[in-house]
Parts: structure tokens; C-alpha cells; sequence
């Protein structure tokens, strides 16, 4: 077999990247389902639900696969969230799998450094949190799994994959070539993630592993203290305080991973004619709360004007406004998002029907409003998955680095890079979200998932920082108007600041609030541009590679065949890699 290095042709060779041309047709299966961004890792979770394991394992499974097959966005130095849908008991929980600053860490000690802004820097290691990850993984298994799988058995597929080596894909070869000076710059281990040439992967090109998989050996071997006592949390420790961090083995061995109440928002629920669905999300730290609001204020815009907002032409400028509006008022809600187990939330007060009647009072059909605290800050890179089982439960989970690869630092001999989700917090005394060591910092990745007269109706979710309220409101609209589950996530968005239109990890516009870009996909036509921005909208155009900034979703579906029996219904984005499959 001929092979072709396209290097070795050109040396100054750039990948080019598809215009979306192709389409997707949704995925049925009447057995168990995964949907992700990159195919192979869809494959690990198939192979767990046929060995037994439930919707769960299957999760954990393909979230360790994810680490191999597109680090550039998710691995074990990050965090994790999930919802899980019991079908025996018809009831969501959650694990809230994010890590808590040092506790030796403070403002003063930040300032002390000549950290003179408003936030750490992504690149500083003081940005570091505990990483959560495999203790979000221990407990999501612990918690929710069959119990018919050892964790070694559950890890095994990426094990295997990391220590094979897996071919890149066309987007996560980009995240390796837009983080290259990152990595290099970041880490004196840099290789273990790059090629041994020390260039960044292109499409095609075979990756393997085995610092990664080592640590994944260790955690499926020693469980908790394989990753949080002994030779991984000494690198991680040695490598955060040769940067000037002050992060103990201490800080590590008390990560533990919560089991949480999820927060929710019921919807048309009890509307003459309608039954309504009820949308779940995890609660603060998390910004799931600002969905909730946002779906809130749609209802209650629709009762003070008398509009169906489904009825309303879809994707026209009308219908676009006012989820706008909706989005950029709720924005202002993530202001309030803190550590609840440190600082007050005010989330009831927040979700009270008061209190959104009044938000939803404050939008002119006619024209853009000045919002306070409403826009987004910075941008993210995540990963978002979803699993079913045969047995009617689902998972929807969610792991990221924060920014690209994080901070780009590699502990020695892990394989993996340190997440920078401390950025996330505000270096401002009196802020809901100011830094204190022990303490979880904003985090904007968030699962979804929708639940009607107590039955699953879907597991979702929309990966790219700020922009996953903004997906979960429009995919779940898209859902109520009757889109198949492929369709709803095809469809174009429209997107609030939440990042640059390269997705570099430079943040959003921060530029107040009538400045802010609403970017605006292909596919929405120049002419509600055009009225958008008459109404006071700034809007640009996202297209081509672009539209990665509308962020890259997965949906599985439950609906059934004539006969009653249960099938699921599957979608995975066109944004991004990756594709849905179901278990035969």
C-alpha cells in the first residue's frame, strides 16, 4: 500500500478543512447508544454496553477514549459533569466532577506575582484546580453503574487505544496545530503529546499514548489513589510549583467528586394543550442555571405578549431577537454563579416566576437592550457525550481542559495536560466568584438533559464554552418544533460572544454590552442580518471553520415504534468529528 506524507511533498503544507457540505441522517437503535465528536471513542462506549455495562460505564468509558482521540479538548488533568436518567426509578441525578483551587491560593498571593488583572492568565499554573476528572469518573461509576464491570475493564478500550495509537481526526489535528507554541512553551515533557518529530499531527496520522495510558492503568489499578496519592500527584505537584503554584499532595488526596441535586425549569408545563417538558441542568458551580433562566424568560416574554415563540418563522429576525434578548438578560445571571458550598447563590430567587416575568418585561420586541452583567467573557474547549442503554437509561457528560490543552503543561511520565479552569474565577474582593483556596471556580461546562411527565425524552448537550446555554436553548426549541434529532443540531445558531471565530483560547469580546458580536451561522440568510442589525444587533457572519464557534452537540432521543417497543434516536454535530452509534 502506497503512503502518502503530504510533509514530505510541501514542506510548508496546510491541512484545508471541509465547507460542510455533507449531511447526516439520524441514527436508530433499539439496544444501547453512544454520541460523541470522534468515532473511535463512540466504539469504546459500544463496547461496554456489550459487555454488560449500563449508560453509565459506557459514559466513563468513551470520556477516557475522548482523552486519546481529541486531547486537545478533554483528558484526566481536566474536569467532568453529568446527569444520569434511572429508568427504574424515572429520576436525575448528577455528579459534579470540578476541582478546588489550592488552598493556600489567594488573591494576595496572585498579586504578590505581578498578576495585575482581573483573572489568572491561562498560561499561569496558579490556573490550575485540582484536576477532578477521575474522581468524576470513580464516582460516576460508583454511583450510577451496572456494578457488572471492574474499572479496569471499563478503562480498558482506552487503554488499549492510547497504547496502539489512533489515527487524528480532521478537527482534533487542528487543536493540536492551533496549541503547538502552547505545549512546547508550557512543558518540559512536551513530547509525550506531540509526534517524535515534534510536529503537531495531521489528519491521518497514527497517535499513541502510553504515558496515558499508564495513568489510566494506575486509576483503574488503585482507583482514587492511583491518580490523587503517589507518583501521578507528585508530578502533577512537582510540575505546579516549579511554575510558582502552591499546590500540595494534600490538595490532591482531598479531591473528592460530588453527588448532586440537579436544578431544572419546567416548561409550558401545565399550559392548556401542552404537556410541557421539564429541562435539567447541574446546579452552580456550573452554568446551567443560565439555560434554565433564559428558557424561563422565553416563557414569560410569551405570556406578556401572547406569542408562541414556536409558531414564530423559524430563524427569522423576530424569532431570533428574541431568544437573543432572552440569552443576554440570563447571561447577567452568571455573575451571581459561585461555589455554593462557599458563597450564597441566590438560584431559587433566580428561577422564581417573579423574578423572570421581569426580566422577560425588560425586552422591546423592536429594538436590543442595554443588559448589565450580560454578555460572556471568555471562550473554552470541551467535550460533550451521550450514552444509552438497552435498559432505558441515559447519560449525558461533559469533560474539558478549560482552554484547548488547558494550561499546556504536561506532569512528567502522565501523558496528559493540566487544565486551567482557575481562570475562571474573578480576582476581585466582594465578587461572587472571587478566588479563595478550597474553593470551585465558575465552570461553563454543563450537560443537559430533558425529561417529560417524568419520562427521558432526551440526553443533550452543546460543548463550547459560553456558547452551551445558548446551544441547549436553541437545540431544545429546535427539538419542541418538531426537528428530527440530526436536524435540531444542524440547524444554524447564532451565538453570543462566546469566542473568537478561529476558537483560539484569546477569550470572547469583553466589550460591553450593545458591542458585543452575535455571531451569526451560514445558513441564516443576509436579509435577518441585515434586520438584526437595524434592531441594534452587532452581528458577523460565521462561516466555513468558523461555525466551530457554534459549538459541536449530541443528542440521543427516546421515542417508540408502533409495537411500544423503546428505541433510541440519535445525533451527533456536523461541527464537529464525530458521529452517533448505536449497539447491535
Amino acid at each position: 500500500m502506497v503512503s502518502l506524507d503530504l510533509r514530505k511533498v510541501h514542506p510548508s503544507f496546510e491541512p484545508k478543512f471541509a465547507h460542510f457540505p455533507s449531511r447526516r441522517s439520524t441514527v436508530f437503535s433499539a439496544k444501547g447508544a453512544v454520541a460523541t465528536s470522534q468515532p473511535l471513542a463512540c466504539q469504546a462506549g459500544i463496547e461496554i454496553l456489550k459487555k454488560g455495562g449500563n449508560a453509565a460505564d459506557a459514559a466513563v468509558a468513551t470520556a477516557a477514549a475522548m482523552n486519546v482521540c481529541e486531547p486537545s479538548c478533554t483528558g484526566i488533568g481536566g474536569d467532568i459533569f453529568c446527569l444520569f436518567f434511572d429508568a427504574k426509578t424515572k429520576t436525575v441525578r448528577g455528579i459534579n466532577g470540578s476541582g478546588k483551587a489550592p488552598q493556600a491560593l489567594s488573591v494576595e498571593h496572585l498579586r504578590s506575582q505581578g498578576i495585575k488583572g482581573n483573572s489568572i492568565p491561562y498560561d499561569n499554573l496558579n490556573s490550575v484546580t485540582v484536576p477532578c476528572a477521575a474522581a468524576g469518573w470513580l464516582k460516576t461509576v460508583e454511583e450510577f453503574g451496572s456494578g457488572n464491570l471492574t474499572m479496569r475493564e471499563i478503562l480498558d478500550p482506552a487503554i488499549r487505544m492510547a497504547r496502539e495509537g489512533v489515527p487524528e481526526h480532521e478537527f482534533s489535528a487542528r487543536g493540536y496545530q492551533r496549541s503547538e507554541k502552547l505545549i512546547k512553551n508550557a512543558s518540559p515533557n512536551w513530547h509525550e503529546m506531540m509526534m517524535p518529530d515534534g510536529n503537531p499531527p495531521l489528519e491521518s496520522n497514527i497517535m499513541t499514548h502510553a504515558e496515558l495510558a499508564d495513568t489510566f492503568e494506575a486509576v483503574a489499578k488503585h482507583g482514587h489513589d492511583g491518580y490523587y496519592k503517589g507518583r501521578i500527584a507528585q508530578a502533577i505537584v512537582d510540575l505546579v510549583q516549579s511554575k510558582g503554584g502552591v499546590m500540595t499532595m494534600e490538595d490532591l488526596a482531598s479531591c473528592e467528586a460530588q453527588v448532586i441535586e440537579p436544578i431544572k425549569y419546567d416548561f409550558r408545563v401545565g399550559m392548556a394543550g401542552d404537556e410541557g417538558v421539564t429541562l435539567w441542568e447541574c446546579p452552580p458551580n456550573g452554568q446551567g442555571l443560565t439555560a434554565l433562566v433564559a428558557l424561563g424568560i422565553v416563557e414569560a416574554y410569551e405570556e406578556k405578549h401572547g406569542v408562541d415563540i414556536l409558531s414564530l418563522e423559524y430563524n427569522s429576525a423576530d424569532y431570533l431577537h428574541i431568544l437573543i434578548e432572552a440569552l443576554r438578560l440570563a447571561f447577567a445571571a452568571q455573575y451571581y454563579i459561585t461555589d455554593p458550598d462557599v458563597e450564597e447563590m441566590p438560584t431559587n430567587e433566580l428561577l422564581s416566576k417573579p423574578y423572570l416575568a421581569k426580566r422577560a418585561g425588560l425586552i422591546d420586541p423592536k429594538k436590543a437592550i442595554r443588559v448589565e452583567h450580560g454578555n460572556p467573557m471568555h471562550s473554552s474547549d470541551t467535550i460533550y457525550l451521550s450514552t444509552a442503554d438497552k435498559d432505558g437509561n441515559a447519560c449525558s457528560f461533559i469533560a474539558s481542559n478549560y482552554a484547548g490543552f488547558g494550561t499546556g503543561a504536561i506532569p512528567a511520565g502522565c501523558g496528559f495536560t493540566l487544565q486551567n479552569r482557575g481562570s475562571g474565577f474573578v480576582l476581585e474582593e466582594g465578587h461572587p466568584n472571587c478566588l479563595k483556596g478550597g474553593k470551585r471556580p465558575y465552570h461553563t461546562i454543563i450537560p443537559g438533559m430533558v425529561t417529560q411527565n417524568g419520562e427521558l425524552l432526551m440526553s443533550f448537550g452543546v460543548m463550547g464554552g459560553f456558547m452551551q446555554p445558548q446551544g441547549h436553548l436553541q437545540v431544545l426549541l429546535n427539538k419542541l418544533r418538531g426537528f428530527s434529532s440530526q436536524s435540531a443540531l444542524d440547524a444554524p445558531r447564532f451565538c453570543i460572544s462566546a469566542g473568537l471565530p478561529d476558537n483560539t483560547t484569546k477569550g470572547a469580546s469583553n466589550a460591553g454590552d450593545m458591542d458585543s458580536e452575535i455571531w451569526i451561522e451560514e445558513g441564516i440568510s443576509d436579509e435577518v442580518i441585515q434586520q438584526l442589525t437595524a434592531m441594534g444587533h452587532r452581528c458577523e457572519r460565521a462561516s466555513d471553520y468558523a461555525r466551530f464557534t457554534m459549538g459541536r452537540g449530541q443528542i440521543i432521543q427516546a421515542v417508540r415504534d408502533p409495537s411500544g417497543r423503546n428505541v433510541w434516536a440519535c445525533g451527533s454535530d456536523l461541527r464537529g468529528d464525530g458521529c452517533a452509534v448505536g449497539e447491535i
